[in-house]
């Protein structure tokens, strides 16, 4: 499907979430930094805990409501929220008042407007594009998405670290003009039956949903592979999700001053922070480089061999993360780190509808995204941790968590083989 072809919806959200996702990703590599700066590395774990879990609601009532109210009307309700959050932290982090407490408040309620926005945004995309083209469609998004990761955090290292407020203030004000723009040029795309289906249940109270999602997730306890594969999975988050948690906090607070390339008596140097800016951006080239690249190239392997190789180069990244000091150490860290993230990444959900009868795929897709929202509740004890053990050793413990999650897929493997073959 070509992008002209495209309704004007998706290419109105295309050009809009980029540019916003490039703003996003000049601060957010940043923020564990500011928090830990603020609170001290034991409460920073705690507080970001609690705001993953608040998102983690919120992205359920999100589904809820963009099925219930429309997708427009809360995508343009989130990304009003988004703005009010951020301008809430840039007033906080501004000299003006300089309240960390009141940057978290804001913080968090950017977080869960955006969880509110992610459902809206997806069910969009199911209902505009047709379903043999939407894999194309999620593709370009996803690589838009990668380019801001790219080029954000690039900026960020330049412009954050003397100008926190300036640049959540930018975000506002984009979010708040995304919000207005949308507001006004998007059309509504909730299926008419849907919405009348939604419009003849108004009297039942707004928990049923909640309380019918969470049944759901019974299945995970009746299916043992899938109950494994959901284990492995958030044990195997506690790695990645370390991108934008412990890796930063470490990076400031081990490399003062490092050698990117010299010449003579010149040589360019960075701060522990602005080389954190420069390998999350390598991260999101590697990514955009190479996705369609490594996924062919784990084609040819059996999902066994894939998925534990992949935990075990989690393993291997993240050892090496925790001893590397110089740009070119990092660079080979995060490279074996990207790697395996692209080893797992599409094999994971291919295999999750193998697992799903036909009757129950929607079921066991949102059951399996525990993967994440959990994997995210608890990756932010690295911090507190970290002030505990040292990150020598909190690296080693990541490491050994990875590995018991290529144990457990061993074990998943051989529960699915019997089955198979019975």
């Amino acid at each position: 499907m070509r992008m002209r072809d495209w309704d004007i919806n998706l290419k109105i959200r295309l050009g809009g979430e980029t540019a916003f996702n490039v703003i996003f990703w000049t601060f957010f590599p940043f923020l564990s930094i500011y928090f830990a700066n603020s609170f001290g590395k034991g409460w920073t774990g705690v507080l970001l805990i609690l705001s993953q879990t608040l998102s983690v609601f919120a992205n359920l009532m999100g589904g809820y409501c963009a099925d219930r109210f429309g997708r427009k009307r809360m995508m343009v309700l989130a990304a009003c929220g988004q703005g009010v959050g951020y301008g809430v932290f840039a007033l906080a982090a501004s000299p003006l008042l300089a309240m960390p407490v009141l940057g978290f408040i804001g913080f968090s309620f950017a977080s869960m407007s955006g969880s509110i926005y992610w459902p809206a945004s997806q069910a969009m995309v199911a209902d505009v594009v047709k379903e043999e083209h939407r894999s194309s469609v999620f593709a370009i998004f996803y690589t838009a998405a990668n380019v801001s990761v790219v080029v954000g955090p690039l900026l960020g290292s330049i412009t954050y670290d003397d100008n926190p407020y300036i640049v959540l203030f930018a975000a506002s004000v984009f979010c708040l003009l995304l919000s207005l723009t949308m507001s006004r040029t998007l059309h509504e795309t909730l299926p008419e039956k849907l919405a009348e289906r939604n419009r003849s249940t108004t009297g039942e109270p707004w928990y049923r949903f909640l309380a019918a999602q969470l049944r759901d997730y019974k299945i995970i306890a009746a299916d043992r592979v899938f109950l494994l594969f959901i284990l492995a999975g958030v044990l195997l988050s506690q790695t990645f999700m370390q991108l934008d948690l412990l890796f930063p906090v470490f990076m400031e607070e081990t490399v003062k001053l490092s050698t990117i390339f010299s010449y003579g008596d010149w040589s360019l140097q960075l701060s522990g922070k602005q080389l954190f800016g420069l390998i999350v951006s390598e991260n999101g080239l590697f990514v955009a480089l190479f996705t369609v690249l490594v996924t062919k190239w784990m084609l040819a392997y059996r999902d066994r061999y894939v998925f534990i190789g992949g935990a075990l180069f989690y393993a291997l990244g993240i050892v090496l993360f925790g001893h590397m000091s110089t740009f070119w150490g990092f660079t080979l860290a995060i490279a074996v780190f990207t790697l395996a993230e692209l080893m797992s990444a599409g094999p994971q959900q291919a295999f999750v509808s193998r697992l799903a009868p036909e009757h129950m795929r929607g079921q066991y897709f949102a059951a399996g995204s525990l993967r994440y929202t959990l994997g995210r509740t608890l990756a932010p004890l690295s911090i507190p941790i970290s002030s505990w053990i040292g990150f020598t050793w909190t690296f080693i413990l990541l490491a050994g968590i990875a590995v018991i999650s290529a144990v457990l897929y061993n074990i998943m493997f051989n529960l699915y083989d019997r089955q198979k073959a019975a």
